[in-house]
């Protein structure tokens, strides 16, 4: 083969792996990264749309039966579904996470060399998310024709109901660390709110595992809210699960494997 041949081949080559690669629609915009701001508007806007689906399935099953199994699995149905369509909406702006102790747990370990947001990133999130989720809440309210705020009184101080938000939130983030490290982030609008409908039922708490949802949810009088005083209480043991679960992730999930050398979970 000649020089000049050698050249056609390649670049035969070159055109043929470039039509294989995956092509943007005609007249669509090439993908890049969304800015701070959209993504910053991307965690309040879901954060305060989670919440209003929480309080507001809440306040329908409390005005549709007096039955308490039939209220919670109404909350949790209408939650289950409502996470699911919002990480798949969003998942690819912001990450999804809705979520602080997501958040800090995703900049900690990119602060450690992994992927993640980056500082700046996380002091733009939490409070949008903090924000959204007051705002959801008091959506809801408006909706249902509550007072826009009232505290609640429903107190969840009880060990038990912390030890429950301590399992829940590190299930949460062994979860979505777990699949991040096995590349399999694609299921994360099923698992993530499967995960979290599960966890309604299992742990005492209902499965806050989330401080801006746990915020929120005081500011409503309802069947999902939480009493101030429980807030801190709550708040701070979703952290220490948060921690437990990036330990476990480095447990099982042992840092330097690929995908392909994690073991395929249906052999």
């Amino acid at each position: 083969m000649t020089a000049t041949e050698a050249t056609e081949h390649d670049r035969a080559g070159d055109a043929m792996a470039h039509a294989a690669e995956p092509q943007p629609a005609p007249g669509a915009t090439p993908p890049q990264a969304p800015p701070l701001f959209a993504k910053a508007a991307a965690e309040l806007v879901g954060t305060a749309v989670l919440v209003a689906v929480v309080v507001g399935s809440g306040i329908q099953a409390t005005e549709l039966t007096k039955d308490v199994g039939l209220q919670l699995l109404a909350n949790s149905t209408a939650t289950v579904f409502g996470l699911g369509v919002l990480i798949t909406l969003l998942g690819p702006v912001s990450g999804a996470h809705f979520n602080p102790a997501v958040t800090l747990s995703e900049w900690f370990t990119a602060r450690r060399g992994g992927a993640g947001v980056t500082l700046r990133e996380a002091a733009a999130y939490i409070p949008a998310q903090i924000i959204g989720a007051i705002a959801g809440a008091v959506l809801a309210d408006a909706m249902f024709g509550e007072p826009l705020v009232k505290w609640s009184t429903h107190d969840r101080s009880a060990g038990h109901l912390l030890l429950g938000e301590v399992v829940a939130t590190a299930g949460l983030i062994l979860l979505i660390f777990g699949l991040a490290r096995t590349d399999r982030l694609r299921f994360a609008p099923v698992a993530v709110a499967s995960y979290i409908g599960a966890a309604y039922w299992f742990t005492s708490s209902t499965s806050f595992a989330n401080p801006a949802v746990t915020i929120g949810r005081a500011f409503t009088d309802t069947f999902a809210g939480i009493a101030p005083g429980s807030v801190a209480a709550f708040i701070g043991m979703q952290l220490v699960g948060a921690v437990v679960g990036l330990a476990l992730v480095a447990v099982i999930f042992l840092p330097g494997r690929t995908a392909e050398e994690q073991p395929d979970p249906a052999s």
